[in-house]
């Protein structure tokens, strides 16, 4: 079975956040999935197969990290569309293909440019209290604190400047406790000037994370948070410690849009 390595939400290899791919004639079971990606061992490899015609997707998705299958994945479905179009199954000029996942059908459109344009459900944000112990684990004391619903599962911190996310060093065992899924970190842009609006960081113990690069489905959430406080729909993130990647965001109400390119580093077989 052919599997690649695909560097997502960049234009350049050995950045960006990683994702494997494979493209099946049909889904082995769960413990074989599950195997699979511990032996690729990032932070999400993606498995796809195509539907029949004529219903409300083209593909089936799934996305497992090392330790276990989530429901929402964004670099890894950009990696899947990005594999689609090598491929030639995906036109550059032809209109999204839908995947049929764990949080519904979502689609992913080619732009002209070579990137993809993936349609995500836009997360729902609640402003909490901090919990206790979390500024502790983290090592920074947020401005504010919102949960992210049950798409993501995340909590979302906003910290005081760019140099307070890029300089986290936090406990990850710590953060265990304090999400569903994992912890995002932001602070608006320093300088917009140099290419992008906000900055992130993504940490994901509970699923054998602890930091992702780039999370696209944390931008389902970041977009909406950025947008009303920066007065724009159309955003760039920034994100990644010692990997980063960029990622395009454009809020459509309930519905994100999340843009990026990506880079196919590997192109093998799995020979078991």
């Amino acid at each position: 079975m052919r599997l690649r390595i695909i560097d997502a939400f960049t234009d350049r290899p050995f950045s960006g956040n990683p994702a494997g791919v494979m493209l099946l004639d049909a889904f082995p079971d769960d413990e074989r999935l599950q195997l699979i990606a511990a032996e690729v061992n990032l932070s999400e490899t993606a498995f796809a197969h195509p539907l029949e015609p004529g219903g409300e997707a083209d593909w089936a998705l799934r996305w497992f990290t090392p330790l276990c299958e989530v429901d929402l994945c964004g670099h890894a479905t950009l990696a899947t569309a990005h594999a689609l179009t090598a491929d030639g199954r995906l036109a550059p000029d032809a209109g999204p293909v839908r995947f049929a996942t764990r949080s519904g059908v979502l689609t992913a459109s080619p732009g002209a440019d070579g990137g993809h344009t993936l349609d995500f459900p836009t997360a729902s944000l609640t402003e909490e209290s901090l919990p206790e112990g979390l500024a502790e684990a983290l090592g920074a004391v947020p401005v504010s604190v919102h949960d992210t619903g049950p798409h993501c599962g995340d909590l979302l911190l906003e910290l005081s400047d760019e140099k307070a996310v890029r300089e986290l060093a936090p406990d990850h065992r710590g953060l265990v406790r304090h999400s569903r899924r994992g912890i995002i970190a932001t602070a608006r842009a320093d300088d917009p000037a140099v290419g992008y609006d906000f900055v992130s960081r993504g940490s994901f113990p509970r699923a054998g994370i602890d930091e992702d690069p780039v999370t696209g489905s944390a931008h389902t959430a970041l977009a909406p948070f950025w947008s009303a406080r920066l007065g724009r729909d159309r955003l760039t993130g920034f994100q990644g410690g010692g990997r980063t990647g960029i990622v395009r965001t454009e809020l459509r109400g309930d519905r994100t849009f999340l843009t990026g390119d990506a880079v196919t580093v590997f192109d093998g077989e799995l020979l078991v």
